[in-house]
């Protein structure tokens, strides 16, 4: 009751929802796990609430799926049903009338040891376990006010592949989103079908109380193999596309590279795949309505380990590291770093970090990066992230090219605002670029 009064006054001195121009959708994600983390890191209600002026959507995650009669339900029943979090969040829409609240299934986050293969297992039970699961997300969505259903299916991952200047040339004819003779899933094609047929299913489900569908393609999930473009596109609102992570600690551990290019760097041999533009082309070849593909961002960085073989610079590709870094003190998670951890890396002793800290750093089209301070104690890091100058130039390419950003997720961006005096400054960089304030050509 005490949150449920703070919000209340928080609202009486917030502006209206901002909505878009020419329907251009922000998509802003919201791990309710943020939400239990040790106090002051964790994302209150409160704070959530001055972000949602400027999201679209949110898409709160997340639900799983019962292994053993494929039932969606809450990863966390304590929070989202017994201490109301999911009634908290969807009673926000009251205050932003034009706001939409989707739940979102799997996103990585549905981890099941002793059921690794459960969202294949789905496919493959039938059309009856697929009808009851689309039955009990239907259910979950319209007793807790959502307004309408994400899927982030948890599809097998493609291989990661190490890419030397080297070896470059022996990589240079792959040109799809797959991994060449990798095979990952050799009945990725009946899996295309059933899912197509799952989404069908679940859209005339959903399209009967005027609920929406949307899409996430996570990491490293090839839409090749697992997505029916031109059918999904009469059959969901929108698609995200999780364009980030193509490298990580813990895929890559002895390589630290840009986790989130725009658009291929030649400055060295890389995949053709491991960029934004590469990732959306595809749904635009497909013949996907532009206006309903959402380019998603990272608000936060991978961290690597470096050795004393990483070399000084930090200019990307760095070779020799070792895995993920150590946690942060605020994520509390190996090989991450939220924009909040990153300023402290960008902090010198005499000077605190400012604005144009997070505004310059490499060419905006491919990310940033940050090294930790060689007089240390600890063992240095290497972290890529996009900064400010970054969100500002994919933002600029959504507006051009297709329907939207997606931010993954508000609880790594800034949102008690310890970095410089303002919250969310990843969230208010994409809002401004969209609304022209500093308007960028991503034509370079």
């Amino acid at each position: 009751m005490e949150n449920s009064i703070k919000v209340l006054a928080l609202f009486l001195l917030l502006p209206l929802l901002y909505v878009p121009a020419n329907g251009h959708k922000i998509v802003c994600y919201y791990d309710s796990a943020s939400s239990l983390r040790e106090h002051p890191n964790q994302l209150t209600t409160s704070n959530l609430a001055l972000a949602l002026r400027f999201c679209s959507h949110l898409i709160y995650g997340y639900a799983g799926i019962r292994a053993d009669n494929y039932q969606a339900h809450s990863l966390n029943e304590q929070l989202d049903v017994q201490q109301h979090q999911f009634f908290e969040v969807t009673a926000l829409k009251r205050h932003y009338p034009g706001l939409k609240v989707l739940l979102s299934v799997g996103g990585d986050r549905d981890i099941d040891g002793e059921h690794p293969n459960k969202y294949i297992d789905l496919l493959e039970g039938g059309y009856d376990k697929q009808i009851e699961f689309i039955k009990s997300a239907h259910l979950l969505v319209k007793n807790y006010g959502f307004d309408g259903l994400d899927l982030a299916y948890q599809f097998p991952k493609n291989k990661p592949r190490k890419v030397h200047s080297l070896l470059g040339k022996a990589w240079k004819a792959v040109k799809k989103l797959g991994t060449g003779d990798f095979i990952v899933d050799p009945k990725a094609e009946q899996h295309k079908n059933q899912f197509t047929s799952l989404v069908r299913s679940a859209s005339d489900k959903l399209r009967q109380d005027d609920f929406l569908l949307s899409l996430t393609v996570l990491p490293n999930v090839n839409s090749t193999w697992y997505f029916d473009v031109p059918v999904i596109n009469d059959l969901v609102d929108f698609v995200n596309i999780a364009a980030f992570d193509f490298v990580t600690p813990e895929r890559n551990p002895e390589e630290a590279d840009y986790p989130a290019p725009l658009f291929k760097d030649e400055s060295h041999e890389r995949l053709s795949h491991y960029n934004a533009d590469f990732q959306t082309q595809y749904w635009l070849d497909q013949r996907f309505d532009e206006k309903r593909i959402i380019l998603g961002i990272p608000s936060y960085g991978n961290a690597w380990k470096l050795t004393k073989d990483s070399g000084e610079t930090g200019k990307p590709i760095v070779s020799k590291t070792n895995g993920p870094a150590p946690p942060g003190p605020y994520l509390n998670k190996a090989g991450v770093r939220s924009l909040p951890e990153i300023c402290l890396l960008l902090e010198s002793p005499n000077k605190p970090v400012t604005k144009a800290d997070l505004l310059t750093g490499e060419v905006n089209k491919y990310g940033s990066y940050v090294l930790s301070s060689k007089d240390l104690n600890t063992e240095r890091i290497w972290v890529g992230y996009d900064n400010l100058e970054t969100v500002k130039f994919k933002t600029a390419f959504s507006v051009r090219y297709l329907g939207g950003i997606a931010l993954f997720d508000l609880g790594s961006d800034d949102f008690q605002g310890s970095c410089f005096n303002e919250k969310f400054p990843i969230l208010h960089t994409i809002i401004q670029q969209v609304q022209g304030q500093y308007p960028i050509d991503p034509i370079v």
